[in-house]
C-alpha cells in the first residue's frame, strides 16, 4: 500500500512539476514576444524619426533655394530700377519710376510671402506624417492593452 501511495504521490508531484514547467515556459515565451514587440516598435519609431529628418533636410534645402532665388531676383530688379531711375529726365518722372518700382517690389514680396507660407505648410505636413503614423500606431497599441 505504501508503494501504491508513493507512486500516486510521485505521479502528482511529476504532474505538478510538468504543469509548472509548462506555465513557466509559456510565461517566458510571452515575455520574450513582448520584448520583441517593444523592440520592433522602438525601431519603427527610430525609422519614423529618421524619415522625418530626411524630409526636413530636403524641405530646408528647397526653402534655402527658394530664398536664394528670390533674393537674387530682388537684387537684380533693384539694380535695374536704380538704372531706370537714373535715366529720369525730371523729378516727376523719377517719382513715377520710384512709385512703380515700390509697387512692383511690394507685390513681388507679397507673392513670395504667400509662396513661402505654402512651402512651409507643405513641409510641416510632410515632416509630421511619419511621426503622426507612429503616434496612431502607439494609440492603437494602448487601446489593445486597456481592452
Amino acid at each position: 500500500m505504501t508503494t501504491k501511495t508513493t507512486k500516486a504521490a510521485t505521479a502528482k508531484v511529476e504532474e505538478f512539476a510538468a504543469d509548472a514547467q509548462k506555465s513557466m515556459k509559456e510565461g517566458i515565451e510571452k515575455m520574450t514576444k513582448g520584448f520583441e514587440d517593444i523592440s520592433a516598435f522602438g525601431q519603427e519609431n527610430v525609422d519614423a524619426m529618421v524619415k522625418s529628418s530626411e524630409i526636413a533636410a530636403k524641405a530646408a534645402e528647397g526653402i534655402g533655394s527658394e530664398i536664394t532665388a528670390y533674393s537674387k531676383k530682388s537684387f537684380e530688379d533693384g539694380v535695374a530700377a536704380a538704372q531706370d531711375m537714373a535715366s529720369a529726365k525730371n523729378v516727376t518722372e523719377l517719382m513715377e519710376k520710384q512709385t512703380a518700382f515700390a509697387q512692383s517690389a511690394f507685390e513681388m514680396m507679397v507673392q513670395q510671402a504667400t509662396k513661402m507660407n505654402e512651402i512651409y505648410a507643405s513641409a510641416a505636413k510632410d515632416i509630421a506624417a511619419p511621426l503622426t503614423t507612429r503616434f496612431s500606431k502607439a494609440s492603437e497599441s494602448m487601446k489593445t492593452f486597456s481592452a
